[in-house]
């Protein structure tokens, strides 16, 4: 397997928006699908715990050539300062991060590979195991700026819209 490769990265972007607000959206797994490459939805499943640690929810991903659908659970839920989930329970760890800014809120996408992860591809896909988290890694550093940028428009263009309510 490979040895030397990235298996955690994050990215942030500055938002113009309080951290609550952005906690809120984020945190709001049945709209990931607003901003997520890969992730068309999720959903709770267990409504009555819906956005609180240990939580469990279910995601549809979807790519040209294959689409399946993942469990995580939640481990992190601090509003206006982290919301984080493990996909499987202990596969990958995604998460955001939220600290105020002068100009709002620096948003921090980190993401995971963790140790179980990379036994479970190895025993899933054998001698495939590199390609397949070669493949899983890619797609995860291409997606963390897009999902951002596209979280940034959203939270901006809310904002936006409220203060001209006000």
């Amino acid at each position: 397997m490979i040895q030397n490769s990235i298996r955690h990265h994050q990215e942030s972007v500055t938002v113009r928006a309080s951290a609550e607000a952005l906690y809120d959206l984020v945190s709001d797994i049945t709209r990931t699908g607003e901003w997520s490459p890969v992730c068309t939805s999720c959903w709770w499943d267990d409504q009555d715990s819906a956005g609180q640690p240990r939580a469990w929810f279910t995601g549809r991903n979807e790519l040209p050539h294959r689409s399946w659908e993942t469990r995580s659970q939640v481990v992190a839920a601090e509003r206006g300062r982290e919301f984080a989930w493990v996909v499987g329970g202990r596969f990958v760890r995604w998460g955001f991060a939220l600290t105020a800014a002068d100009t709002g809120t620096v948003l921090t996408e980190s993401w995971e590979f963790l140790p179980e992860g990379i036994t479970m591809f190895g025993e899933k896909y054998g001698a495939d195991a590199d390609a397949q988290i070669a493949d899983r890694t890619r797609r995860a550093l291409d997606g963390i700026p897009k999902t951002l940028a596209a979280i940034k428009r959203i939270a901006e263009s809310t904002a936006a819209h409220e203060d001209a309510r006000s």
